[in-house]
């Protein structure tokens, strides 16, 4: 696992300022603007917005058909209207203290030792080394949460047995049957 000072200097030799553009938050392809969170991500913006489970999040769009006739995803993500997310309002995100790992560390994604960099038109802006460390160290922790929400979501897997006919997310606290 690489270290904060690693990762730090790893995004420094690539550059990148938020311009603000909010291009990270639309659709401009299928599923471009798809963020996935954990039910923690969830309920901490549900406290910060008084918003319900069903209005901050929805199934990840890929569902796999069960043993039992069922079918279940494992993700979940947040809302999308038409062509964005639904916290994007006026530009900006109306949730920005609250905003997920993979937004809060975009366009940078860690997956074991290499540093993934996504699109983003704030690439290959110079980045002060105290930046690039604030951005390296919420990297480490978003990768500690994703190891900590998958552990959690195999075992959740493990117990789960999708009812027939309906469909279901499992996630890190278990499994939860949708309606309609």
């Amino acid at each position: 696992m690489l270290g904060i000072d690693d990762v730090a200097n790893r995004i420094r030799s690539v550059g990148f300022r938020c311009l603000g553009c909010g291009a990270c938050c639309r659709r401009v392809a299928e599923d471009s603007n798809l963020v996935l969170v954990s039910p923690a991500e969830v309920r901490k913006i549900m406290a910060a917005t008084k918003m319900s489970w069903d209005e901050v999040a929805e199934p990840y769009p890929d569902f796999i058909e069960s043993e039992s006739g069922g079918q279940y995803t494992l993700a979940w993500c947040i809302r999308r209207n038409e062509d964005a997310c639904i916290f994007l309002r006026d530009g900006r995100c109306s949730i920005y203290p609250h905003r997920p790992w993979i937004c809060r560390t975009y366009p940078f994604m860690l997956v074991d030792d290499d540093l993934l960099v996504s699109e983003c038109p704030g690439l290959g802006t110079p980045l002060s080394l105290h930046d690039a460390h604030v951005a390296a160290a919420d990297l480490c922790r978003r990768q500690a949460a994703e190891t900590a929400e998958e552990i959690g979501l195999r075992a959740a897997y493990q117990r789960a047995v999708v009812p027939p006919g309906k469909r279901a997310v499992i996630d890190s606290e278990g499994m939860k049957v949708l309606n309609g």
